[in-house]
């Protein structure tokens, strides 16, 4: 049987993630942040960047303890975090005292994450409004800003230009400088070319194959790294959330269209071009409903929220609100199936049943032991009801075997942000140990 939860927002570095960065304090978190892995599960990367990221994903851990988490001798962990301290990346704590440990002698000493190491951006872009937060490396958020877009469709240069606005009042509120960045994260709807930075297809932008990670680099003067959001969001789950001990499952994010990210081996798959996963045009209807990239019968068609206000305008017979905002039409959606309007009911019961058929797929082609849905539609209950849960087990193929868990997380811009903010960690700090970004 399918098993439900629930969620509102992954933890953040073992402490929830917070609405604003005043929530969020000004101290380290002790339970660090990144993707567990075992010293079984590491693939093979330099020894510096193996201890270095351990120390990162346990918050605060002592030279003993990372060799033996590590497999490796105590003497080669000691010369690499000498380098390391030497390196400005790291410092010396407190280490709490185990049970049964005197109180007398040296307080014991761990390592950890040194915070002023640098600082990074994440943006979330999207047809409504953009998103910004700035990160320092061990994880404190320090500041975040919001503007509203000018239009739901935008040259790519407008966006870089929306962009440039953004991070500098982030870059305000955190009390730093632009160019203090290492790196810059950013997310993208659409069909976006990971390693050149390539918007190939967005809702939101008017051209295709636009080169908008370079844009962004040339017109903020810092490196940027450019993906799908939903593999960020996937990100900010293997970061920051119920995904960092897992080494495999998969998201599937309901908004304006529907994504999907997927971990396989602790790492994020993108696919042998870095453009695979999206579920939201995968082909559910022959000759079906159009939708948004230009083709007919795609999954978001039936499920997204522009397929959700163009049922209600037949449906309802609502053509005279034309002129309202979609968030408008689909709250009043939403009350009206509260309310008991079968047709409303209906017409979530209907991408409920379409949904079921995507999620199906999804288990059907990769087994992940775990999906999260995410996203801002997840507020409708009516999409991820016991009744579609129900059905995504009926149409999974049959083996004698349980469905996977089903975790519900309503995200927000800033939590996706947090993903594009994990993307550019991920690229700064390979940059200062001279390793490799995932």
């Amino acid at each position: 049987m399918t098993e439900k939860t629930l969620l509102s927002e992954p933890a953040a570095a073992g402490s929830g993630v917070p609405d604003s960065a005043e929530e969020h304090g000004s101290t380290r978190a002790a339970e660090g942040f990144g993707p567990l892995i075992s010293a079984e599960e590491t693939p093979l990367r330099p020894l510096r960047q193996q201890i270095y990221e351990r120390i990162r994903a346990s918050g605060r851990i002592a030279r003993i303890d990372l060799a033996r988490d590590l497999g490796v001798s105590p003497a080669s962990v000691t010369a690499t975090a000498a380098e390391l301290l030497a390196a400005g990346l790291i410092d010396e704590v407190a280490s709490p005292r185990r049970e049964g440990e005197s109180g007398r002698g040296r307080p014991p000493v761990a390592l950890a994450v040194r915070p002023e190491a640098g600082v990074v951006a994440g943006i979330k872009f999207s047809d409504r409004s953009h998103a910004a937060i700035i990160v320092d490396f061990s994880g404190r958020v320090l500041g975040e800003a919001r503007i509203s877009r000018r239009a739901s469709v935008q040259e790519a240069s407008a966006v870089v230009e929306d962009a440039a606005r953004l991070i500098a009042e982030a870059c305000a509120r955190a009390g730093i400088s632009p160019q203090a960045l290492d790196a810059i994260g950013a997310g993208m709807p659409g069909v976006v070319e990971h390693h050149t930075g390539t918007v190939l297809w967005s809702p939101i932008l008017r051209e295709r194959n636009a080169a908008l990670g370079a844009m962004l680099a040339a017109r903020l003067a810092r490196p940027v790294r450019i993906d799908n959001d939903a593999n960020l969001v996937t990100l900010a789950e293997l970061w920051f959330g119920a995904g960092r001990g897992l080494p495999d499952f998969a998201v599937v994010t309901i908004e304006h269209g529907v994504g999907m990210g997927l971990v396989l081996g602790h790492r994020l798959w993108r696919g042998a071009q870095g453009l695979g996963m999206e579920l939201g045009h995968t082909k559910v209807q022959l000759d079906g409903a159009l939708c948004r990239c230009g083709k007919r019968g795609c999954l978001e068609a039936y499920v997204a929220d522009y397929a959700l206000v163009r049922e209600a305008t037949t449906a309802l017979g609502w053509g005279d609100r034309a002129v309202q905002s979609p968030t408008i039409l689909l709250e009043s959606l939403y009350d009206h199936a509260k309310a008991g309007n079968e047709a409303a009911r209906a017409i979530f019961k209907r991408a409920g049943r379409y949904l079921a058929l995507g999620l199906a797929n999804v288990v059907n082609l990769f087994d992940p032991p775990l999906i999260f849905l995410s996203g801002e539609r997840l507020r409708y209950d009516y999409l991820y009801a016991e009744e579609v849960l129900r059905a995504m087990a009926a149409m999974k193929l049959e083996t004698g075997r349980p469905a996977p868990q089903v975790e519900i997380r309503a995200w927000g811009d800033q939590l996706w942000a947090r993903g594009a903010a994990a993307l550019a960690l991920d690229a700064a700090t390979a940059a200062k140990l001279g390793a490799e970004a995932a």
